[in-house]
């Protein structure tokens, strides 16, 4: 702890000296300055946050740059001798140049007074114009899901919008598979969320959907991002304050599925003046779900084969006090900011599972009834910070960027478990097992980051960065026996596992052109994993020190201005989750254990693409991904007690091809649909109960979203989506298919904005999965989660102030190309 503690620390004063150098480098010499104040040649009102650059006379590139202030002034310090030229350029207006600006030693000073930019376009009345925003984009890299404002996403979660993303699904444990592969990292603002799947699928469902700008899909990211995920990156974006001023939102939702209702609210607050810019959110929910499923197996014993058939039904909800998430920026000037973003949720569960199963020696012939009604409480708790720092040290590109990150995350759970057993076949009394769990966890996590970049030239740059994460995961499970007024501990089933992880990692990262119709991006990233687990229980601990490098190269072909080649290779890892590694044994019902595996290997995966890019629209990409040592869950059958044993194992190898397209097609002027088809063949193979088993299967996946104008402002947003047969490790899943639909209508200027949505309209999004298990083996499960629900939401938006995400995010490019 220490150690990771005083590495944080060093890094960041490194950064901060690494910072305050190459500041000093760049600053100019001599004790000249020059002027101003840019003004509207109309209105004669300033310009704020102006872009105004600074070049040498008959310079092809800017010297300097800077943006006028709020009062619309600007000023340059530190000159040498010289004759300078001053380009002003701002969104909206026409640039401007000031020529035979002279600086000399007579006369350092140059006051410029009073600089007029004149408008480009001629002002308008207003005009009303409807445009449909297309929901989903595509970037060199990625896939871009637009989420703001869309009507699917009022009154969601984030867990609900992202199981809704193209190629996307999320099993009931919260495991999530992309394109039907596993293997998944999810990042918020990318930041690694460092949670298990569980952890994530709560966190994620005490997040509104109304917070979301985009989710951006990476199936193949660079040497800069992370090297854990085995199938890609999906980064949710949260909004960011683009208004000065002060502005904000408040919301109020409600949901039901048929049994149980539900409901959100919240708000937010953004101010934005002078050097700050700082938000407030807040929101509160009640999250509802539930399932209803049926338990097929067959176990295929030497004396004899026992039959197992059940019947499962479940609710939860999921409520809390407000979230709050709160964070600030503040420029130190035009090129260096500093910041923080803190967050605080809680929650608190309430989760019943009942079963009835029925056991006997041939089908349909019952000799054992089990009545099991499981009941759980859990509170959840997440803090997580972050502190920032952001520079810009020219006009070419020189950035560096410094991260301090620290979560901290709580589980205290109780379940009970109420099993009645009945000899159907006897005139035996029912027995009556009770049995009680304490389960509290807590991980800790803390990371730092630094990332510089340096331009090489016009068309190239260098990436280069660091990072160090530690995380301490504590576990602590209780199991006892409650037949008796007294619970009796159960030392077999009582464990308290602690495990500690650090990882240390580097990366180089080079990008530019070759030749005129080529751009590359090659890089190499570097990890230290650093690992121990010890079961305090027994005393057992398991070490591990492993090095992997993950290179990665990109290839962009320009064939012509309306088709483009991109060619990529990575190799990445999916190292177990800590949760995994514990070696206690799970409780579901009599019957059925998930157990974790200490021995648990992290998985290596080479992923190779090549994607085809036409008119900037459509794509058709092909993948191929090379995976050893996959983890996946495998369910272990022990015939003579008729039991299930689940857990996490390496399943030898596997293979995946898959072929994507992505075509938006316009069906009418006010009717515009973006649709995704994957085509794809997997094949795993591993060994269970002492046998070979080999899984391979083709599939297809077909997703269509359409957006659509009506008359009188409505807009109606319809999801569509059909899996065909599939593979994955040693589960064979059904078909499956599903539609939401959403409708949105604005009022009082677009201030006020009512959604009403249908998730699974048609109840047709059930899970229904066969396990490959041996000869004569039967593991089967049917099962819907309670999908589908009705939703409406009302929200209001107010002071929205004058937008300045433009000079934002526009200026650097500005200052760059004012030198052309």
């Amino acid at each position: 702890m220490k150690k990771a503690l005083l590495f944080l620390l060093v890094l960041l004063c490194l950064s901060l000296c690494f910072s305050a150098a190459v500041w000093a480098q760049q600053a100019p010499k001599g004790n000249g300055t020059i002027s101003g104040l840019l003004t509207d040649s109309l209105t004669r009102q300033p310009i704020p946050y102006a872009t105004v650059a600074l070049l040498l006379k008959g310079a092809p590139q800017a010297l300097n740059g800077t943006l006028t202030d709020n009062n619309g002034r600007f000023s340059f310090s530190g000159m040498s001798a010289g004759n300078y030229e001053l380009v002003f350029s701002f969104i909206g207006y026409k640039t401007k140049t000031i020529r035979q600006v002279i600086i000399s030693e007579g006369k350092p000073a140059v006051a410029l007074g009073t600089v007029l930019l004149r408008p480009a376009v001629t002002r308008l009345q207003e005009v009303n114009v409807q445009t449909l925003r297309p929901t989903i984009t595509h970037e060199a890299d990625r896939m871009v899901v637009q989420v703001e404002g869309s009507a699917l996403a009022a009154g969601s979660s984030a867990y609900d919008v992202l199981a809704k993303a193209p190629g996307v699904y999320i099993d009931q444990e919260g495991n999530i598979q992309l394109n039907g592969r596993a293997g998944v990292t999810v990042m918020l603002d990318g930041k690694l969320t460092y949670l298990s799947a569980r952890d994530l699928r709560t966190q994620l469902e005490g997040m509104s959907a109304e917070n979301i700008k985009n989710i951006e899909i990476i199936t193949n990211p660079s040497a800069k991002y992370d090297a854990e995920g085995a199938s890609g990156i999906l980064n949710i974006n949260l909004k960011k304050n683009e208004m000065r001023g002060m502005n904000g939102s408040l919301y109020a939702g409600a949901t039901y599925n048929g049994d149980l209702y539900g409901y959100s609210a919240g708000g937010s607050l953004n101010y934005k003046a002078g050097r700050w810019n700082t938000f407030l959110n807040l929101d509160m929910a009640r999250r509802i779900g539930g399932r209803e499923a049926t338990f097929t197996r067959v176990f295929q014993g030497q004396a004899e084969t026992v039959y197992f058939d059940q019947v499962a039904t479940g609710q939860y909800h999921v409520q809390g006090p407000p979230g709050v998430r709160f964070g600030a920026d503040y420029s130190l000037d035009e090129r260096h900011s500093i910041g923080f973003v803190a967050n605080y949720a809680t929650n608190f569960l309430h989760n019943n599972f009942l079963t009835d199963t029925y056991i006997g020696p041939a089908p349909n012939q019952p000799a054992l009834y089990i009545d099991a009604n499981n009941y759980v409480t859990n509170r959840f708790t997440t803090r997580n910070s972050n502190l920032h720092y952001q520079g810009k040290y020219d006009t070419l590109g020189t950035t560096l960027s410094a991260n301090l990150d620290y979560a901290r995350i709580s589980n205290f759970g109780e379940a009970n478990f109420y099993n009645y057993y009945d000899s159907l076949q006897s005139d035996q009394p029912v027995i009556q097992d009770f049995l009680y769990t304490n389960t509290p966890n807590g991980y800790d996590i803390y990371a730092a980051q630094l990332d510089y970049t340096y331009p090489i030239a016009k068309e190239s740059k260098l990436e280069m960065g660091a990072k160090a994460s530690r995380v301490v995961s504590d576990n602590d499970s209780r199991f006892y026996f409650n037949n008796t007024e007294v619970p009796q501990l159960d030392p077999n089933r009582t464990n308290h596992f602690v495990y500690e992880e650090n990882i240390y990692a580097a990366y180089l990262n080079w990008s530019g052109k070759a030749g005129e119709r080529f751009k590359v991006q090659a890089g190499l990233r570097a990890e230290q994993t650093q690992s121990r687990g010890e079961l305090r229980t027994t005393g057992q601990v398991k070490e591990r020190h492993y090095l992997n490098l993950f290179p990665s190269v990109f290839v962009q072909q320009k064939v012509s201005d309306d088709y483009q080649l991109n060619y990529s290779y990575s190799r990445r890892i999916q190292r177990p989750n800590y949760g995994n590694l514990n070696p206690f044994m799970f409780y579901r019902d009599p019957y059925t254990w998930v157990q974790g595996n200490p021995d648990l290997r992290p998985q290596l995966t080479h992923a190779f693409g090549i994607r085809q890019v036409f008119k900037q629209d459509y794509s058709l990409e092909l993948n191929y991904q090379l995976n050893h040592d996959v983890i996946a869950e495998v369910p272990v059958i022990d015939a003579e007690k008729a039991t299930t044993l689940y857990y996490n194992g390496n399943v030898d190898d596997a293979q995946s091809l898959s072929l994507t397209a992505v075509a938006p097609v316009k069906i009418m002027k006010n009717w515009d649909t973006n649709n995704t088809l994957v085509v794809s063949y997997d094949q795993y193979s591993t060994m269970v109960n002492a046998g070979k088993i080999s899984n391979k299967q083709a599939s297809y996946m077909l997703q269509s979203n359409h957006t659509i104008l009506l008359p009188l402002d409505f807009r109606v947003e319809l999801n569509g989506a059909y899996n065909s047969r599939e593979v994955y490790a040693l589960y064979v899943v059904k078909p499956r298919w599903w539609v939401h639909l959403g409708l949105k209508k604005s009022f009082m200027d677009e201030k006020l904005d009512l959604s009403f949505n249908v998730n699974d309209v048609f109840k047709s999004q059930r899970i229904a999965v066969a396990a490959k298990v041996g000869e004569g083996n039967v593991n089967d499960f049917d099962q819907y989660l309670f999908n589908r629900y009705f939703g409406l939401t009302l929200r209001y938006h107010f002071n929205k102030g004058q937008k300045v995400e433009e000079r934002e995010r526009n200026s650097l490019e500005e200052l760059q190309r004012t030198g052309n």
